[in-house]
């Protein structure tokens, strides 16, 4: 759609010289040789930009800008002034107002000026988009869950979301810790500032400092430039500490002192910043019996969890699967371009009594995978049961999901040659997650 634009001036040659300009540079253009012809215009029809003289006979450019911000918010306002009036024009910036010209002018100027506001203005419809998106994707109506575990989660995050305090998510790998973080940050007030999420097991011990509290230049070999901590990143918004049981101790000490003084100081600065954030951690790992053990700092526990939230295991929730898996299945069939209806009865029922060690991240993979093995139009037992579903979820013997899960990762290293890196990325796991893992097995 051709951007439109709205010309204010009672200067005539004026007036008509800009509606030229403007019109040869691809413009839509409607001229006003007064501001109460510029009223009216703006009660009939929408604009892009408005360019408006600041003084006029009858009515002013900055009544126009204010009618401009009651009726037309998205539009960009430039103020035309002589340079004697240039302190006025700064002061309508200041209520509102985009940029001003000051006359005399060069036509390229005025074209600089009005392309750079509609570059704006699209980057800002497509910000809003893009965080309506975002904003859909972390609903809470992502979270799919009618069992009666889940929909308890579901109603805590909907009661703590705005408190601001500090949170701990609770769950095995693979149950959704991240996204329950997510929609904990787009349903609060915070929604407008960022989402920073970390895995702490995933950053070598010794950057995690400088990762989470940023550093100052020159601060240590190879600081090359400054850099912003992920606590400094996150201002006005909300901070996710994955893996958080991870941390080293030396770690936990300066973490517990950021959370009590709401400041950190980078590596190498002499001040601090101040901190407006708030703080989502999560863990697969039992942090009482870390503190128990020494391992973990019990002040930086209580901190962390005033308000815990346990997430159910798959197998704790298992009416939301046929759910679960018919989304993954939409999905993987679109990105795939395969017709797709659904799954049989006795793939249904097989899903729903296997154990998903995995959780949900396991049956989406499984799922995704049974998309491509499908010759379709449905997902049979077949397509689902791959050798190590058949081991797990059929076998007469019944093991116990420590045994599941050894198994699990015994065939996924074995998969991969031994290579911990890339199991850790199919097992959804940081790889020093994964060294413990096998260490404990």
């Amino acid at each position: 759609m051709t951007p439109r634009v709205l010309v204010v001036d009672n200067d005539a040659e004026m007036l008509a010289l800009l509606r030229r300009h403007l019109e040869s540079e691809g413009l839509a253009v409607t001229a006003a040789a007064s501001g109460r012809e510029a009223l009216r215009a703006l009660g009939e029809a929408p604009f892009d930009v408005i360019l408006t003289d600041l003084i006029m006979d009858d009515v002013g450019g900055l009544e126009v800008l204010a009618a401009a911000q009651r009726q037309q918010t998205h539009a960009r306002v430039f103020l035309m002034t002589a340079f004697g009036s240039i302190e006025t024009a700064i002061e309508a910036m200041r209520q509102g107002a985009y940029d001003y010209l000051t006359k005399p002018f060069k036509l390229a100027e005025v074209t600089l000026g009005v392309r750079r506001a509609l570059d704006d203005q699209r980057l800002r419809q497509e910000n809003e988009r893009l965080r309506a998106e975002v904003e859909r994707q972390y609903g809470l109506d992502r979270l799919i869950g009618g069992s009666r575990a889940m929909q308890a989660v579901i109603d805590q995050i909907r009661a703590v979301a705005d408190s601001g305090a500090s949170v701990l998510l609770l769950g095995e790998s693979g149950t959704g810790k991240e996204l329950v973080a997510s929609a904990l940050h787009w349903n609060s007030a915070r929604r407008a500032g960022p989402f920073v999420p970390v895995n702490c097991a995933a950053v070598p011990e010794g950057l995690l400092e400088s990762e989470l509290f940023g550093h100052e230049k020159g601060a240590f070999t190879g600081a090359a430039r400054r850099r912003v901590g992920l606590f400094a990143a996150a201002q006005d918004g909300t901070l996710f500490l994955d893996e958080v049981g991870d941390l080293p101790v030396a770690i936990q000490v300066k973490l517990l002192r950021a959370i009590q003084d709401k400041a950190v100081r980078p590596v190498g600065a002499s001040e601090e910043i101040a901190l407006n954030l708030r703080l989502v951690a999560a863990t697969n790992r039992d942090l009482p019996a870390l503190v128990q053990e020494g391992k973990f700092r019990e002040d930086l526990y209580y901190r962390l969890a005033v308000i815990p939230i346990r997430l159910p295991a798959l197998r704790e929730r298992a009416d939301d699967i046929p759910v679960l898996a018919e989304r993954f299945l939409r999905r993987a069939a679109a990105r795939l371009g395969k017709a797709l209806d659904g799954f049989a009865q006795d793939a249904t029922a097989w899903m729903q009594e296997h154990r998903w060690p995995g959780n949900v991240r396991e049956l989406e993979n499984v799922v995704e995978r049974a998309a491509v093995l499908a010759a379709g139009p449905v997902v049979t037992l077949a397509d689902l049961r791959t050798e190590f579903a058949v081991t797990a979820g059929a076998s007469a013997l019944r093991p116990t999901l420590d045994e599941l899960e050894r198994q699990y990762v015994r065939r996924v290293l074995d998969e991969v040659r031994g290579d911990k890196v890339a199991a850790a990325k199919i097992l959804g796991v940081s790889v020093r997650t994964l060294q413990r893992k096998v260490k404990d097995f």
